[in-house]
């Protein structure tokens, strides 16, 4: 089956190569995409939750793939939330042996995405995950670490809430040892010490599932972004979709506060 879907995925991507890519009049440089659905979308269909994160993982490589040939120099994919362990602990295992099959996955195409230029990094709190799985991420980060052509961040283990606590408590210590003083502390020294310090916030946000919130998703970054709704479950988000969202992200009018 997963070669199926990778193989109708290829040959829609080399019928849009053979029309040319979509073009826009303006593209964000940075999209984040709240990956949401999934066990709905198995219910539906009368199959426990985990298969559903399965055909959601399917999707991920679709539109991960799919984003990085329109020109998106930065994704981030909201995979699993701090609050994501309470779920019922069959789900929990299951999600993370999808994560492991996929760091192992990524080893096997490292030569791939070292053509595409493709950096894989993994967001979030890393206490916490199981001891293989973060061996996996380290090697697949450094891997990747000099690539810079599309930038792709994984949220794992991750919270926003969390990450500007953990944010200002090392600007803390430094203010506590004298390296920085208390008037030196800005938006822009926060915004570094996130995970995402380095990064441009994201311009625009998307979220399947007919849900209206963002879920403690890049809390701090997402101050100006755009957002895009639909209510498409994610394992049945398609390229059309991301598109949509695309032209929207090209209508609006983003004044950041000005006129």
């Amino acid at each position: 089956m997963r070669s199926v879907v990778r193989r109708s995925a290829l040959l829609f991507l080399k019928l849009m190569k053979r029309n040319d890519i979509p073009e826009f009049s303006v593209l964000p440089k940075h999209i984040g995409i709240i990956m949401d659905g999934n066990g709905r979308w198995a219910k539906k269909r009368g199959l426990p939750r985990y298969e559903g994160h399965i055909e959601g993982a399917k999707t991920f490589r679709r539109i991960g793939e799919f984003a990085a040939d329109i020109g998106i120099k930065y994704l981030t994919f909201y995979a699993f939330s701090t609050e994501n362990w309470k779920r019922p602990k069959e789900e929990v295992d299951a999600i993370m042996q999808i994560f492991r099959e996929y760091l192992l996955e990524a080893d096997d195409r490292k030569k791939e995405n070292e053509e595409k230029g493709i950096s894989l990094r993994f967001i979030g709190e890393r206490k916490g995950m199981p001891a293989d799985l973060l061996e996996l991420m380290e090697n697949t980060e450094k891997q990747s670490r000099d690539k810079s052509n599309v930038i792709l961040n994984i949220a794992v283990n991750y919270g926003g809430r969390h990450e500007i606590t953990q944010s200002v408590k090392e600007i803390a210590r430094k203010a506590v040892k004298g390296e920085i003083s208390v008037d030196e502390i800005d938006e822009d020294m926060i915004s570094k010490s996130l995970y995402t310090g380095g990064i441009p916030d994201p311009d625009l946000i998307i979220r399947p599932s007919g849900e209206y919130r963002i879920s403690n998703f890049l809390t701090w970054q997402s101050a100006y972004s755009e957002f895009w709704f639909t209510d498409v479950l994610w394992p049945d988000f398609s390229e059309e979709d991301l598109i949509a969202a695309l032209r929207e992200f090209e209508k609006r009018n983003r004044r950041f506060g000005g006129v």
